[in-house]
């Protein structure tokens, strides 16, 4: 069994277990249910913004604990400030280190919500929307193209629009009209190799008119600029800021030399 299948047999034990503990009708009575959403795409095709969503990770099954002492308040707000079109929040706790309470936590900022988390379940979704994300991500990889549909669907009924994440040619036919967001995952999740060719390769096999953003690996302004020549809307960046010491002074800093290279 390779490690997305270990979090996914793992998610269905805790979706079973958070359903009990905290029923639909509960979540819809949260305050942060009813609160109108932030739009991921308008943010990411914003020129005034880099495209770049910023995320909040402690650890990560391949590389172990990344950052421990890092605050989500104090680092989604530099975010925010220097310019992020939006933020990741990983709210896996078992392989990620993160917490639904992470997700209130970041709603401090006026910016889009991605909840990156293994949605198995349509439980997740509202979920999401009770906690205060934007967005969320589905997963190819673990999800048919009619559940792709049908989360979609659910999704946009509970007004958070959706990333669907590829990372190979096989997935590509989980892309349905509804999706708002493309990502490619340069990252392969089964294997953890992280390679940026499959968002130039898959890229050119997206329809035209999806927004598109990269996924994993990017560690450069270099990188930035060569996504872009490929046709790349937005870039979700982690562990290249949350490695640091300041998660914050990091991406500000990576702003400053983004800016800096502007035409």
């Amino acid at each position: 069994m390779n490690i997305l299948e270990e979090i996914v047999e793992y998610k269905k034990e805790e979706v079973q277990r958070r359903r009990i503990e905290k029923p639909v009708s509960e979540l819809e009575s949260l305050p942060l249910f009813s609160s109108p959403a932030f739009s991921l795409k308008r943010f990411l095709l914003d020129a005034s913004k880099m495209g770049i969503i910023a995320e909040f990770k402690r650890r990560s099954p391949s590389k172990g604990m990344i950052n421990d002492n890092a605050s989500v308040s104090l680092t989604t707000e530099a975010y925010a400030r220097s310019g992020a079109s939006g933020l990741s929040i990983l709210t896996d706790k078992k392989s990620f280190g993160g917490s639904l309470d992470d997700m209130i936590t970041a709603r401090i900022n006026d910016l889009p919500i991605l909840r990156k988390e293994f949605i198995i379940d349509a439980y997740q979704i509202t979920e999401t929307k009770a906690y205060g994300a934007d967005a969320i991500l589905l997963i190819a990889a673990i999800l048919s193209p009619q559940q792709v549909k049908e989360f979609t669907l659910n999704a946009h009924e509970l007004g958070l629009e959706v990333i669907l994440e590829i990372h190979d040619d096989s997935e590509l036919d989980h892309i349905n009209d509804g999706i708002d967001i493309v990502g490619v995952n340069n990252r392969n999740l089964k294997t953890f190799e992280v390679d940026l060719q499959q968002s130039v390769h898959l890229g050119k096999h997206i329809p035209n008119g999806k927004i598109k953003i990269s996924e994993s690996g990017i560690h450069s302004v270099k990188d930035i600029q060569y996504l872009k020549q490929a046709g790349y809307n937005g870039f979700l960046i982690g562990e290249n800021f949350m490695k640091e010491s300041d998660p914050g002074l990091a991406f500000m800093n990576f702003v400053g030399e983004l800016n800096e290279l502007q035409p």
